[in-house]
């Protein structure tokens, strides 16, 4: 059975949560695109802005889905890597730096196309909420968690309606804090716990951001 009909579904559910928690000063950090939907329920519930986490896998040679490694653009790019995956496909770590220079080049070309020029949001200070629709292995989220610990947020809050609990445990050194709705110890596919867990096109993320400013935009009530 289903856990969440959908990313909206998901994310009010998780937004619920986090106001329950009354974090100070939030900043919502969303890994596009699946993240954004759900992210987009924590910024109108917390009255929150967001930003973007421009995270892309490294997958395995002939096995796109097996993830090696994840890099986060930046100054200074953050790598995470897979080292049991990558030695089992004979990867040194100059092959996955190699690799990793593509996907840093469509980082690039996304940010331009999500954010449209917007700076990035300061979190230096403030409790950094990354937000995600779930988790699998960790090695994109592990990335990401460790390129927004070099912002120096006052407190970095991982966010997500569904993740494996070990993934969850190994990732608990990265944060100061973890909200999980659901936490299967058969994960599977984190997709067999949405009734529809379709991709996320580009114009929904551009949209929901646009959505972000407005809402930070209007005056408060």
């Amino acid at each position: 059975m289903s856990r969440f009909r959908n990313r909206t579904e998901a994310g009010q559910a998780l937004a619920a949560e986090l106001a329950r928690r009354g974090y100070a000063d939030p900043v919502i950090l969303a890994l596009p695109r699946g993240g954004v939907p759900v992210a987009i329920e924590a910024v109108r519930t917390l009255k929150a802005p967001m930003d973007l986490v421009m995270v892309r896998k490294i997958g395995a040679p002939g096995q796109p889905e097996l993830a090696v490694a994840a890099v986060v653009n930046g100054d200074d790019p953050q790598l995470a890597v897979n080292a049991s995956v990558a030695r089992h496909a004979g990867l040194s770590m100059q092959d996955i730096e190699r690799m990793a220079e593509a996907q840093l080049a469509e980082i690039r070309r996304r940010r331009a196309l999500y954010l449209k020029g917007r700076a990035q949001v300061p979190v230096e200070g403030r409790t950094a909420i990354v937000v995600d629709d779930g988790i699998a292995t960790g090695a994109t989220m592990r990335a990401s968690l460790k390129a927004v610990r070099q912002r120096h947020p006052a407190k970095l809050v991982l966010a997500v309606p569904v993740a494996a609990p070990d993934t969850l445990e190994d990732l608990s050194a990265e944060v100061d804090d973890i909200v999980c709705l659901f936490r299967p110890l058969m994960l599977g596919a984190v997709g067999a716990h949405y009734a529809d867990f379709g991709q996320t096109p580009d114009e929904d993320v551009i949209r929901l951001m646009d959505e972000a400013d407005r809402l930070q935009a209007r005056p408060a009530s």
